[in-house]
């Protein structure tokens, strides 16, 4: 009989991005269809560091993995959105963003955490993008959902140097975990990338009992191992309802 671990388990991960049209259709399937799952899992926000941020990121010994979508792909996925938002009955308005700054959005996702309105942040932002057509990197909008929500100002911790911080472990974590695009699930040692994935996790973090044996631990750690070095882009050529 091979050797077996303790049961204990590392929390399972959603990462998830304001930028990205399936990552806002995966919060609301998760949201609406899979409660019990998004109150076990840990809630991490994804996104495009500036130079800033990318520097906290090497100082912790960290990296970050993510390419820029090719124009082809851009496309597709603007037609795919449209299909999948009408089979879900959603009126979507596609921003425009004219100087995105991503740090703006995300890094208050911590401050909401922090005062236990997290989820009400995320609600809120996504429904600004991708529903009200609203600029999420201006700090304006973003102190109006603050204020909407019992935090006001909030838009100013992205100049908060303990929330910078905190926000370069967040990407440091999903470069670890593997994460090059969104949505990004982590179940124990399984990932699943996609909105076409979000079942599969679900599935997984519903199964996840007794212990994981040795051999399997170290078959995906061999396997991420390979991944590391073999000069694989970090972006998916494939689609599985994900931005890369």
């Amino acid at each position: 009989m091979p050797q077996q671990r303790g049961t204990s388990r590392r929390p399972a991960t959603f990462f998830f991005s304001f930028r990205s049209p399936y990552s806002w259709l995966t919060y609301l399937d998760l949201r609406d269809r899979y409660p019990d799952a998004a109150d076990a899992m840990r809630w991490l926000p994804f996104w495009e560091p500036d130079e800033a941020t990318s520097r906290l990121i090497a100082e912790q010994g960290g990296r970050f993995d993510y390419s820029p979508m090719s124009r082809a792909k851009h496309l597709y996925i603007l037609r795919d959105i449209r299909r999948l938002s009408r089979e879900r009955n959603l009126e979507m308005t596609w921003p425009v963003d004219r100087d995105p700054h991503w740090e703006v959005s995300h890094l208050p996702f911590f401050a909401a955490e922090r005062q236990g309105v997290a989820r009400r942040y995320v609600d809120r932002v996504y429904q600004a993008r991708w529903q009200e057509g609203r600029d999420i990197s201006d700090p304006a909008t973003i102190d109006a959902i603050g204020a909407e929500i019992g935090l006001p100002g909030v838009a100013d911790v992205a100049n908060d140097p303990v929330v910078r911080k905190e926000g370069a472990a967040a990407l440091a974590a999903a470069g670890r975990a593997g994460a090059f695009g969104v949505p990004f699930f982590v179940v124990d040692r399984d990932a699943f990338w996609g909105l076409d994935r979000l079942t599969q996790a679900v599935a997984a973090l519903r199964g996840r009992s007794g212990p994981v044996t040795k051999e399997a631990d170290d078959h995906v750690r061999d396997e991420a191992s390979v991944t590391a070095t073999s000069g694989v882009p970090s972006t998916d050529g494939g689609h599985a309802g994900g931005c890369g």
